[in-house]
């Protein structure tokens, strides 16, 4: 391992050998952690070639079991995001998307830094189980359309390992290693169809269009050699998607968007990734068709219905949905008022995520346990006035220590101008 640490530290390629070697043997243990660190941060530097990220993509789906949906009825769709602030996409779109026939099986992680995963997020509603048996994951989609599993050990464990490393040693923004991550999961969890959210900007790991662009046609290149249906959707991330940020209360919002809030651009994005699911699942060739069909789901309220589904299916307590003051809720809720007047020009978003992880909703080290009800709710986005004294936002913390530091931190992620400014365009690119 130490020479394939310099190899790649000097810039050689690793062959398909050395690859499937170093992940065999990390997955085993005989590769310890401050080695893994180590290659971590020279593909980070150094970057991979197709050959090798496909390599490392495969090597480390077949580093453990292999999910067998077979036994699954009809066409399997899963999404994946590369991670934002504010990100409660999957709580929104998998209900839609199931209620309309179309298979959701998704194997999901937990959060990454400043931000809990979807799995942190659907344990804020009591007694909701994301460990459980192949045989219910496969029984359940097939009763109700929808599952949402942790990554078991068997599954891609050599990415269960990986993922909590690159977390605490600053490897996270790593193309290739992003890429083997999420493909190997998506792989080995044995879905047809995949939308990916691609995130750019200030509060993601892509923090430009290029960067953006680079990474979704790595992802999709890697899916399409393996047989999927893939389409990435690069989405703006300068400001926190919705206006919740915080575990509970992303869940509560998640339900608003359902009960028909707009929720800024969260609805948007859903009916977006949505479309292409329904597209490639062949429900419809109509972009607008698929989308009047995801919003009839929250009309006619079939999609709030499953989501009370999965919760029930998984041990969880569905009258939660009807009355999120059953979700955790902080102690203390303290509003954050604006020193001066303007226009919100921007939001520093990734600023936002670390406010909620100071308040202990997200991981500091991997071993790090997520306070569920605390955050950010915001009440002003880019492009809304404010007045001097109005309130920029409200933070939920366990005691009024944390509520005011964090209040003072938010407060620094805002920043005003005299005049409107434009607003980004929210989908900034497809790649099918």
């Amino acid at each position: 391992m130490t020479d394939l640490i310099a190899a790649k530290r000097d810039g050689r390629e690793l062959s398909t050998e050395q690859i499937q070697f170093m992940i065999n043997n990390f997955t085993s243990g005989s590769i310890p952690d401050y080695q893994m660190a180590s290659m971590c941060m020279a593909i980070l530097f150094r970057g991979m070639n197709d050959r090798e990220i496909l390599d490392l993509t495969l090597a480390m789906e077949r580093s453990g079991d292999i999910l067998d949906l077979s036994g699954i009825k009809g066409v399997k769709a899963d999404k994946h995001s590369t991670g934002g602030v504010g990100d409660k996409t999957t709580l929104v779109l998998c209900p839609m998307i199931a209620a309309l026939g179309v298979k959701f099986a998704k194997m999901s992680g937990r959060g990454l830094g400043h931000t809990g995963g979807t799995i942190d997020k659907l344990e804020s509603f009591p007694g909701f189980t994301t460990a459980i048996s192949e045989e219910q994951f496969i029984s359940n989609v097939n009763r109700i359309g929808i599952a949402i599993a942790g990554q078991t050990g068997n599954l891609v464990p050599a990415d269960k390992k990986m993922y909590a490393l690159r977390d605490v040693t600053g490897t996270v923004p790593s193309v290739p290693l992003i890429v083997s991550s999420i493909m190997s999961k998506k792989l080995a969890a044995g879905a047809d169809v995949i939308v990916l959210d691609v995130k750019c900007g200030e509060g993601s790991f892509m923090k430009t269009k290029a960067d953006a662009e680079k990474l979704a046609s790595q992802l999709v290149r890697v899916g399409k050699l393996a047989g999927k249906k893939v389409t990435a959707v690069i989405t703006d991330m300068d400001e926190p998607l919705g206006y919740a940020v915080g575990n509970a209360l992303e869940v509560k919002e998640a339900i608003a968007a359902l009960n028909g809030a707009e929720c800024g651009e969260l609805m948007n994005l859903c009916l977006t990734l949505g479309s292409y699911i329904l597209i490639d699942a062949g429900m419809t060739d109509k972009e607008e068709e698929a989308r009047s069909m995801l919003r009839r789901t929250v009309e006619d309220g079939s999609a709030l219905k499953k989501l009370v589904e999965l919760v029930e299916a998984q041990g969880g307590d569905p009258a939660a949905v009807y009355d999120t003051s059953r979700l955790p809720d902080a102690p203390v809720k303290m509003d954050v008022r604006s020193s001066s007047k303007g226009y919100v020009k921007h939001i520093a978003a990734e600023n936002v995520g670390l406010v909620s992880m100071h308040l202990g909703g997200g991981r500091i080290t991997k071993d790090s346990e997520i306070d569920l009800s605390v955050g950010v709710v915001l009440n002003k986005k880019v492009g809304d006035h404010v007045d001097e004294g109005e309130v920029l936002g409200t933070v939920h913390a366990t005691n009024e220590e944390a509520a005011a530091k964090a209040a003072d931190e938010l407060r620094a992620c805002y920043f005003l101008t005299e005049r409107k400014g434009r607003k980004e365009k929210f989908v900034k690119a497809v790649v099918r």
